[in-house]
């Protein structure tokens, strides 16, 4: 058994090391249905005053993304008559170049106790969960939104109700080679102290 100390450690060197990958450069095999499992059971282990499970999600694997994919095109074609075949392509393929995405939805509402504003930051901290499990597994991963997570018919064609949110789609997959590192902000920009 490790001791706490090595525990610790990897689970500092786990953090230090999560990317954001590009969809276009992941590749399959995608989470199998454990793995799946693992990863939707550590992304609900998240600061949830009140326990109220403020959130659900959407799972798109095999044909779903290509069914969403379709569904996406043909909404932005309606909403833009003059699209041409290389961007309705693009939207065919939001959702097809992971093998996995998770859509998080944020099930905010008011409540007698609990502000709204902690049941949104519960989702994001959903969705965070979820790419560090994904790391955890050895898979890479993408925290986006994008118009579709914003656009009313697209949300209700894939079952968000009227009064939900996309609180990200997590794209997740495998991808050969190291992610490199983006620049990050400089804690001296970033820390003030009281």
């Amino acid at each position: 058994m490790r001791d706490d100390a090595t525990t610790q450690n990897a689970a500092l060197e786990l953090m230090a090391r999560r990317r954001s990958a590009p969809p276009l450069t992941m590749t399959g095999p995608a989470p199998d249905a454990a793995e799946l499992e693992t990863l939707l059971t550590l992304a609900v282990r998240t600061p949830d005053h009140g326990k109220l499970a403020p959130w659900r999600f959407i799972v798109f694997e095999g044909d779903a993304r290509t069914r969403a994919g379709a569904l996406f095109a043909q909404i932005f074609a309606a909403k833009n008559p003059g699209s041409s075949e290389d961007q309705l392509a693009v939207e065919r393929k939001r959702f097809a170049h992971a093998p996995l995405v998770i859509g998080v939805i944020s099930r905010a509402a008011p409540h007698a106790k609990i502000p709204e504003w902690e049941q949104i930051l519960s989702a994001g901290a959903v969705c965070m969960n979820l790419t560090h499990a994904a790391s955890a597994l050895g898979f890479v991963s993408a925290w986006l939104t994008q118009w579709v997570a914003y656009d009313r018919d697209v949300l209700n064609a894939l079952g968000v109700a009227a009064d939900e949110r996309v609180a990200g789609f997590v794209h997740i997959g495998r991808r050969d080679g190291a992610v490199e590192d983006r620049p990050r902000p400089s804690l001296a920009d970033a820390v003030t102290r009281f």
